[in-house]
């Protein structure tokens, strides 16, 4: 199992995943060049999108156009032609993800669990590293629920974020007090990553149920309180 992270725009990141010898998957093509710089001219199985915002899906039409691929993910994002719902499968190119409709950063957003050999979480822009998504559309109860559905994954799952956001949530949690020698290890190895120009993601859950106090917020009104505190931070 392969699992890339490519840069694009600012801060995003483009999620390529496959199977040896099977062609990749292709998760929030934001934009189709730096895509293309990765698939050659070979196709991709599958686009896979978490929700609507340009930044996630910029890149899609072109891809599709060339590559005749077909795209999954919320029946209201264009483009479009496998809509998704909660709890279904897709199985494509010797992978399969199960679909989790994660209300809250919009309200068509969708998650992808890979089952089956290394586990992950692509959690476009519900869940980061050492953070949660900004609430355009949803409501902090729906955002808990949707964090909810993660609790049964296994602590090995590689989350996989759609943007590298690490080293401003960490210094966000470390504003609150109360550090913990997990917190401290976590800054620690994500200053020399970003200092090398290297991802701080993948991430595996353990991790960030150690680290993530909007993952381990006890009710939605206390992720409520802190994702307030976020977006002033």
């Amino acid at each position: 199992m392969e699992i890339r992270p490519v840069p694009v725009f600012q801060d995003n990141y483009i999620w390529f995943v496959r199977k040896e010898g099977q062609p990749w998957v292709v998760i929030d093509p934001g934009e189709a060049g730096p895509a293309e710089a990765v698939l050659g001219k070979e196709a991709p199985a599958a686009i896979l999108l978490t929700h609507h915002h340009g930044d996630h899906v910029g890149g899609v039409a072109e891809l599709a156009r060339r590559h005749e691929v077909p795209v999954y993910g919320p029946a209201d994002v264009a483009g479009v032609d496998h809509p998704l719902k909660d709890g279904d499968e897709v199985k494509v190119a010797g992978l399969t993800f199960r679909v989790m409709a994660t209300p809250g950063h919009t309200l068509d957003h969708l998650c992808y669990a890979l089952e089956g050999g290394t586990p992950a979480l692509f959690s476009g822009d519900t869940l980061f590293s050492g953070g949660s998504g900004r609430l355009f559309e949803g409501t902090a109860e729906q955002l808990f629920a949707s964090f909810r559905q993660f609790d049964d994954l296994p602590d090995g799952t590689l989350l996989c974020p759609g943007h590298e956001y690490t080293q401003g949530n960490l210094k966000f949690i470390a504003s609150l007090g109360g550090s913990t020698p997990a917190l401290e290890a976590r800054r620690a190895e994500v200053a020399q990553l970003r200092a090398k120009g290297r991802p701080s993601v993948p991430v595996t859950l353990g991790v960030e149920r150690q680290t993530n106090p909007f993952l381990m917020a006890p009710t939605p009104e206390e992720l409520a309180r802190l994702r307030k505190q976020k977006d002033q931070f």
